[in-house]
């Protein structure tokens, strides 16, 4: 099995653990930036790392892009999606939500997503709220 799929892999164990705000434990809470971490890492692509403590509305009050500073720590930006990298998406000040990609086309993905209250899989297009012009979606591929 390749790194790629074994990141989806990794991703879809997390399915349906609930939403909670810093929390990093399958099946009983994880939130966005926590669930990439985590899939990475329980990948054995990166060593462990914890970009905690953050609070829930950070990205509503600062500009600077620190849900981007981890991911330019570990992947490079590329221009299309494959299985395995990261997408990156603008909420407030900055970037600050996240998945995993597990389908290039139709464009898929694993996210922990406050509003579903769990983590998900779902086709983006299909999603009227991270498919906002604002949000300018970001890809990132540690393979890159």
């Amino acid at each position: 099995m390749d790194q790629r799929s074994i990141v989806v892999d990794e991703a879809r164990r997390w399915l349906g653990t609930p939403y909670h705000c810093q929390a990093d434990v399958r099946g009983a809470g994880v939130d966005c930036a926590m669930l990439i971490v985590r899939v990475f890492v329980d990948s054995g692509l990166c060593e462990a790392f914890d970009p905690r403590p953050y609070s829930d509305d950070w990205f509503l009050h600062r500009s600077d892009e620190r849900y981007l500073g981890f991911v330019f720590n570990y992947c490079a930006e590329v221009q299309g999606a494959c299985p395995g990298d990261v997408i990156v998406f603008r909420y407030g000040r900055c970037y600050s939500h996240g998945g995993i990609v597990t389908v290039a086309d139709p464009l898929t993905i694993i996210h922990a997503y406050q509003p579903a209250r769990r983590v998900i899989e779902e086709i983006v297009a299909g999603n009227g709220n991270l498919t906002t012009p604002s949000r300018r979606p970001r890809i990132f591929s540690y393979w890159a």
